[in-house]
């Protein structure tokens, strides 16, 4: 029997084919580009994240440039990192991820803090749909580089963030600031608010003490880490009660009054600091 092709029912049933078979091809298509896909996007990030720590990779490869500088994750929201730690020309970086909102869309980027997670090394942002010439300028290195070197906690060690503010306008008592984007206020005002309340997300992260033994009471260990010239016998307390415990594996920084061991009788051993006079 002929088919009416004339026919509405015809003309349903085709169409309905029509939609499953490119349903069925797109589909196919997305499965097959989702490997790279993701991968792009990992790379994306990654090329903003060293941009952030005042990295060049024009003339390299990002990818391996990011693998030789990251040493940790610190905090994980899903598949994203929220702190990770970097090392740069032997100093602890610690970058942290940045979500917000402008004029036409999201806004976001990566803060680069120095060891001291209190000074700003480099930052760097992004957004899905600012107006170039205005909004779209806080990509530009003339608006982020305000921020390199300027203070997130206040002379007393409160966490202050920074704020972004029209020429003229003076921030809150302690509070350091930058320049807005002339002509862009609400996006210039979510860049403040973004970093505002991202760092009190962040917040017990970054008013942690820079101390370097940090116990472990689950496994009796004392762990030293982030040593640096403020913090040189950070071994000194945190390793005697560790020792107290009867830690058998216990690893402390090279730079404090004590140098651990890894040794069945005794975990931390006492060693003289040698001072040279100039």
């Amino acid at each position: 029997m002929k088919m009416n092709t004339e026919s509405n029912a015809y003309t349903i049933v085709y169409a309905i084919i029509m939609v499953v078979i490119v349903a069925v091809l797109l589909a196919v298509v997305n499965q097959g580009l989702k490997a790279r896909q993701e991968a792009n996007a990992r790379l994306d990030q990654q090329k903003q994240m060293l941009v952030a720590l005042n990295q060049d990779f024009s003339e390299g490869d990002p990818a391996a440039l990011y693998e030789s500088l990251v040493r940790d994750t610190l905090l994980r929201d899903g598949d994203k990192a929220n702190i990770i730690r970097f090392e740069v020309d032997g100093a602890t970086k610690y970058i942290l991820r940045l979500h917000g909102q402008g004029l036409w869309g999201g806004i976001g980027g990566y803060m680069a803090l120095n060891d001291d997670k209190n000074t700003v090394f480099g930052i760097n942002f992004n957004h899905e749909g600012e107006t170039p010439g205005l909004g779209g300028e806080i990509v530009t290195e003339k608006f982020r580089s305000q921020f390199f070197g300027k203070h997130i906690k206040d002379a007393q060690g409160n966490l202050r963030s920074i704020a972004v503010l029209k020429e003229g306008k003076t921030a809150e008592e302690g509070q350091e600031r930058v320049d807005a984007w002339a002509g862009a206020t609400i996006t210039s005002t979510g860049v403040s608010d973004m970093l505002a309340t991202n760092l009190q997300e962040y917040s017990t992260f970054l008013m942690e003490s820079n101390a370097c033994c940090k116990e472990q009471t689950t496994c009796g260990q004392c762990r030293c880490e982030n040593c640096n010239d403020n913090c040189k016998d950070c071994c000194k307390e945190g390793c005697d009660k560790c020792c107290q415990n009867g830690c058998k594996d216990c690893t402390c920084c090279n730079g404090g009054q004590k140098k651990c061991c890894q040794s069945n009788e005794k975990c931390c051993k006492q060693e003289q600091v040698n001072e040279k006079e100039d």
